[in-house]
Protein backbone atom coordinates (compact mmCIF):
# COMPACT_ATOMS: atom_id res chain seq x y z
CA UNK A 1 0.00 0.00 0.00
CA UNK A 2 0.81 3.50 -1.11
CA UNK A 3 0.56 6.55 0.82
CA UNK A 4 0.74 10.29 -0.88
CA UNK A 5 2.74 12.29 1.61
CA UNK A 6 3.12 16.06 2.12
CA UNK A 7 5.89 16.09 3.70
CA UNK A 8 8.11 13.06 3.32
CA UNK A 9 10.82 13.46 6.05
CA UNK A 10 7.77 14.42 8.30
CA UNK A 11 6.29 11.03 7.71
CA UNK A 12 9.20 9.02 7.72
CA UNK A 13 9.85 9.95 11.32
CA UNK A 14 6.56 9.23 12.29
CA UNK A 15 6.37 5.81 10.96
CA UNK A 16 10.39 5.05 12.20
CA UNK A 17 10.82 7.27 15.40
CA UNK A 18 7.42 7.50 16.53
CA UNK A 19 5.87 4.11 15.81
CA UNK A 20 8.75 2.26 15.09
CA UNK A 21 8.20 0.51 11.83
CA UNK A 22 11.76 -0.99 10.07
CA UNK A 23 12.02 1.05 7.23
CA UNK A 24 14.19 -1.08 4.22
CA UNK A 25 17.06 0.56 2.47
CA UNK A 26 15.68 1.95 -1.06
CA UNK A 27 15.87 5.21 -2.80
CA UNK A 28 15.11 8.46 -1.18
CA UNK A 29 12.43 9.81 -2.94
CA UNK A 30 10.53 7.13 -1.33
CA UNK A 31 10.18 5.08 1.91
CA UNK A 32 9.38 1.69 2.30
CA UNK A 33 8.33 0.43 5.35
CA UNK A 34 7.89 -3.73 6.41
CA UNK A 35 4.25 -4.07 7.95
CA UNK A 36 3.95 -8.01 8.98
CA UNK A 37 4.31 -9.57 5.65
CA UNK A 38 3.16 -6.86 3.14
CA UNK A 39 4.75 -3.32 2.77
CA UNK A 40 3.49 0.24 3.99
CA UNK A 41 5.26 2.91 0.88
CA UNK A 42 5.18 6.86 1.37
CA UNK A 43 5.63 9.29 -1.56
CA UNK A 44 5.30 12.64 -2.17
CA UNK A 45 1.70 13.16 -2.75
CA UNK A 46 1.87 15.39 -5.35
CA UNK A 47 4.39 12.89 -7.28
CA UNK A 48 2.10 9.81 -6.71
CA UNK A 49 -1.05 12.03 -7.91
CA UNK A 50 1.02 13.09 -11.69
CA UNK A 51 1.90 9.23 -11.45
CA UNK A 52 -1.77 8.07 -11.41
CA UNK A 53 -2.85 11.25 -13.35
CA UNK A 54 -5.13 12.87 -11.02
CA UNK A 55 -5.42 16.13 -9.01
CA UNK A 56 -3.06 16.20 -5.73
CA UNK A 57 -5.69 18.02 -3.69
CA UNK A 58 -8.44 17.35 -2.11
CA UNK A 59 -9.64 16.80 1.64
CA UNK A 60 -11.92 15.29 4.26
CA UNK A 61 -13.00 11.46 4.55
CA UNK A 62 -10.78 9.71 2.00
CA UNK A 63 -13.63 6.93 1.79
CA UNK A 64 -11.36 4.33 3.46
CA UNK A 65 -9.44 3.38 6.80
CA UNK A 66 -6.21 1.34 7.60
CA UNK A 67 -6.81 -1.03 10.10
CA UNK A 68 -3.98 -2.24 12.82
CA UNK A 69 -5.36 -5.45 15.13
CA UNK A 70 -3.75 -6.15 17.97
CA UNK A 71 -3.87 -8.82 20.52
CA UNK A 72 -5.54 -7.53 23.44
CA UNK A 73 -7.77 -4.64 25.05
CA UNK A 74 -4.45 -3.31 26.61
CA UNK A 75 -2.48 -3.34 23.12
CA UNK A 76 -5.13 -0.96 21.35
CA UNK A 77 -4.51 1.62 24.23
CA UNK A 78 -1.04 1.27 24.01
CA UNK A 79 -0.91 1.53 20.57
CA UNK A 80 -3.21 4.48 20.42
CA UNK A 81 -0.77 6.34 22.77
CA UNK A 82 1.78 5.74 21.11
CA UNK A 83 0.79 7.01 17.77
CA UNK A 84 -0.22 10.31 19.96
CA UNK A 85 3.08 10.63 21.10
CA UNK A 86 4.65 10.20 17.64
CA UNK A 87 2.89 12.89 16.30
CA UNK A 88 -0.71 11.72 15.29
CA UNK A 89 -4.23 12.78 16.06
CA UNK A 90 -6.46 11.00 18.37
CA UNK A 91 -9.86 10.85 16.20
CA UNK A 92 -11.91 8.40 18.62
CA UNK A 93 -10.54 7.02 21.70
CA UNK A 94 -10.65 3.47 21.84
CA UNK A 95 -14.01 1.89 23.09
CA UNK A 96 -16.03 -1.60 23.03
CA UNK A 97 -17.89 -1.98 19.87
CA UNK A 98 -20.92 -3.49 18.88
CA UNK A 99 -19.24 -5.96 17.32
CA UNK A 100 -17.63 -7.06 20.36
CA UNK A 101 -14.23 -6.17 19.99
CA UNK A 102 -12.28 -2.80 20.89
CA UNK A 103 -11.04 -0.22 18.93
CA UNK A 104 -9.72 3.67 18.20
CA UNK A 105 -8.93 5.98 15.57
CA UNK A 106 -5.73 8.21 14.94
CA UNK A 107 -5.09 10.03 11.85
CA UNK A 108 -1.53 10.30 11.10
CA UNK A 109 0.55 13.36 9.64
CA UNK A 110 -1.12 13.25 6.50
CA UNK A 111 -4.51 12.99 7.72
CA UNK A 112 -4.43 9.41 6.97
CA UNK A 113 -7.38 7.21 9.24
CA UNK A 114 -5.82 4.26 10.95
CA UNK A 115 -8.45 2.29 13.15
CA UNK A 116 -6.23 0.33 15.89
CA UNK A 117 -9.10 -2.61 17.08
CA UNK A 118 -8.61 -5.44 19.28
CA UNK A 119 -11.37 -8.20 17.70
CA UNK A 120 -11.70 -11.76 19.84
CA UNK A 121 -13.04 -13.22 16.82
CA UNK A 122 -9.91 -13.49 14.80
CA UNK A 123 -6.95 -15.57 15.44
CA UNK A 124 -3.81 -13.62 16.03
CA UNK A 125 -1.86 -14.13 12.96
Amino acid sequence: MTLGVLDLERSVSFYRDGLGLPREAGPEEIAFFVVGTTRLALYPRDALAADAGVAPTGGGFRGFTLAHNVESREDVDAVLAEAVRAGATLVRGAASAEWGGYSGYFADPDGFLWEVAWNPHLAPL
